[in-house]
């Protein structure tokens, strides 16, 4: 075989295995952009809090919140546009104030059906205004409404996230803000691993009751990730009298209302206790300690800063 023969065989072969280098690449790019990408089949049946099985046909594009959490679980995973409609309670992200409200406490049915939505997300917790009878009404005229379960734990709300992520076709941004979630929850837990542990008593109402944070409540959780300990025992959110409030004798007492800081940093009956004479009473962030969605970090941290300044940025 002449040189030039061999020569132009070599660049050939080169130029073939270049080729399926390339192709190998391509295919290997393809792959790694599928696993970032993950999207969901449609249509799509899942099982919503009621126990019923929702099909969704198609990624919705019209979708309406009637609770804060899930306007936030939405906005975080990138729904900005697809959202026409939110609770009058809804206040966060600023793009929810320019969103067409639907209601608070009771909901426009008419206003709902009028704004002709393929998706509506509705919450366990809020079924006394919002119930089976207004969901049928929906339903009859076409509109799917998934009933989102009221979260007790952190691990319910990756659930409630992962369900609102694959039902919106946002199945990798729904993993994504779990696993910020669960590594910000993880920093937070270095930082008070040392820390001398405290008594903390949460009120969130002193009108005309004084009602507190108990066990397996959600903002309980976040009192374990802090290593504090929670100095209401009963489960729930029990009413306290008084004298109940006194001899639990807190270090630190937190408030989710700023009104209820003078109402028991005023009151004689309190006087006495240990938080109010060391001017522990103090308030923390009402919407990010009880909304179940992606600030659920924030809200901790809000706590961290109240019970330890000296170790979290004191706001």
């Amino acid at each position: 075989m002449k040189k030039w023969q061999v020569l132009s065989s070599v660049a050939l072969l080169s130029l073939s295995l270049a080729a399926c280098g390339e192709k190998e690449t391509d295919k290997q790019s393809i792959n790694d952009s599928a696993e970032v990408t993950e999207t969901a089949q449609f249509p799509i049946t899942q099982m919503d809090a009621l126990g019923k099985e929702i099909t969704i046909e198609k990624a919705p594009e019209r979708i309406i919140s009637l609770v804060p959490s899930n306007t936030e679980i939405l906005f975080g995973l990138g729904l900005n546009d697809q959202i026409i409609g939110v609770s009058d309670n809804d206040t966060y992200p600023e793009e929810a104030l320019t969103k067409e409200k639907v209601g608070g406490t009771e909901f426009n049915l008419e206003q709902i059906i009028a704004l002709e939505p393929d998706l509506v997300l509705a919450h366990e917790s809020g079924m006394y205004s919002f119930n089976e009878e207004a969901i049928a009404q929906l339903e009859a005229v076409g509109i799917p409404v998934f009933v989102v379960k009221d979260a007790k734990t952190f691990e319910e709300t990756y659930s409630t996230i992962e369900q609102i992520g694959r039902i919106t076709n946002k199945v990798q941004e729904a993993k994504d803000i779990i696993a910020s979630m669960k590594e910000g929850i993880e920093e937070i837990e270095v930082k008070v691993a040392d820390l001398e542990e405290k008594s903390v008593f949460i009120v969130v109402g002193t009108d005309p009751n004084l009602y507190a944070v108990g066990q397996d409540t959600f903002i309980n959780e976040m009192l374990e990730v802090l290593n504090v300990e929670n100095a209401v025992p009963e489960l729930g959110w029990p009413m306290y009298s008084a004298e109940q409030f006194v001899s639990s004798n807190p270090d630190t007492i937190l408030v989710t209302y700023e009104n209820d800081i003078e109402e028991i940093t005023t009151n004689d009956a309190y006087a006495e206790m240990t938080a109010v004479k060391n001017g522990e009473v103090k308030l923390v962030d009402a919407d990010t300690t009880s909304r179940q969605g992606p600030r659920l970090v924030e809200g901790i941290e809000s706590i961290a800063e109240a019970i330890y300044p000296e170790v979290f940025n004191e706001k």
